[in-house]
């Protein structure tokens, strides 16, 4: 295992990832930054509400694509069930984002 240094929302976060993982976790990490510089002053919200927040954005863009037309890579089949790739992108995103809670929370 490794650990790594987030900076979200103008906050540091050390997380743990899988060796190898590093690079991928920190691409995550500026997505979520990113997701948190474009909402605006949240100065007066909590890190787990502001971190909420920035995550059902990735959530809805993720849903977007997932119902782009069929031809698209990234679409969902025709049972509306998200592709094995984006079934385990979300998989690991969830992950990731459990982990982090779980170390705001302590």
């Amino acid at each position: 295992m490794s650990n790594i240094t987030l900076s979200i929302g103008g906050r540091s976060y050390t997380v743990a990832c899988a060796e190898g993982e590093e690079n991928h976790v920190r691409s995550l990490g500026s997505m979520i930054n990113t997701k948190v510089s474009s909402m605006g002053d949240m100065s007066g919200q909590a890190e787990t509400r502001m971190l909420l927040f920035a995550a059902l954005l990735l959530a809805d863009e993720l849903h977007e694509a997932n119902n782009q037309p069929r031809n698209s890579p990234a679409a969902a089949p025709a049972n509306g069930e998200p592709s094995p790739e984006v079934a385990g992108m979300l998989a690991q995103l969830a992950s990731r984002l459990e982990n982090l809670a779980e170390r705001l929370e302590s």
